[in-house]
């Protein structure tokens, strides 16, 4: 009896696996601003400013994040209705505050740094974290990481710069293959739905506004385009501008 209980538990266990991967996958976030970033134009274009951020920026941005402020954490794998009712809910295995149901992005684990790498004319981006899934079968806590990639994405109706973080791969330490088969791909759609967009840059910031006194006018330059490429070991972003005078008020 106890063998065909585990059976009939194993096949759910899949089955439930399988379903997901193919009936519902792993969703990205949804309405994603703008487009994909170019690589610099050949020819070159007037007005171009060039802004160069370096590996270590954006690694030290991460380092404050980690030692100042709380670790980001996102629900695993609720969606907008589950939020409202407090998320799916098992009784019978409930664990208080020790199944949060939560995955938590660390700054190093599963002998991993969390951080941004240039690497192959790439951002490369690998995750520590760890969390908690409260299943049907009782808590399951985990640990593991996973690599990403930062892709650049520019929309021009907000003059701002985005990225997009796609998860490649996750890997758990020490998790049953069977219990992967559910908790991997919650990772993986938490981290591609939750995180996303990340804002990098506004428009505003880099936006010119400038009085020529002498000629009674404004000088104004909007951002028409951003292009990028990765190059000694830093992000160059060339920001196109379109530049237009207007008098003063």
């Amino acid at each position: 009896m106890g063998r065909i209980i585990i059976g009939i538990l194993v096949g759910l266990l899949v089955g439930g696996a399988l379903t997901f991967y193919f009936f519902v996958g792993v969703p990205r976030a949804s309405q994603l601003p703008g487009s994909p970033i170019q690589p610099p134009d050949a020819s070159g274009s007037p007005g171009t400013a060039q802004i160069i951020l370096g590996q270590d920026f954006f690694n030290e941005i991460l380092t404050t994040i980690f030692r100042d402020m709380n670790r980001p954490a996102f629900p695993l794998g609720k969606n907008d209705a589950d939020n409202k009712n407090g998320g799916p809910q098992y009784a019978a295995f409930q664990e208080g505050n020790q199944c949060d149901g939560k995955i938590t992005v660390l700054s190093e684990g599963s002998g991993v740094r969390t951080g941004l790498r240039f690497e192959n004319n790439r951002l490369a981006a690998p995750l520590a974290f760890s969390g908690s899934y409260n299943s049907p079968v009782g808590c399951l806590q985990f640990t593991g990481w996973a690599q990403a990639n930062l892709e650049l994405r520019y929309d021009d109706a907000q003059q701002a710069v985005f990225g997009q973080i796609n998860i490649e791969t996750v890997n758990l330490d020490g998790v049953n293959p069977i219990f992967a088969g559910f908790v991997t791909p919650l990772v993986q759609s938490t981290l591609n739905t939750r995180v996303n967009p990340i804002q990098i840059l506004q428009g505003k910031q880099i936006a010119l506004n400038l009085p020529i006194s002498s000629a009674g006018s404004n000088l104004q330059a909007k951002v028409k385009d951003v292009r990028s490429e990765i190059k000694d070991n830093a992000l160059h972003l060339y920001v196109v501008y379109d530049f237009t005078g207007a008098p003063m008020q």
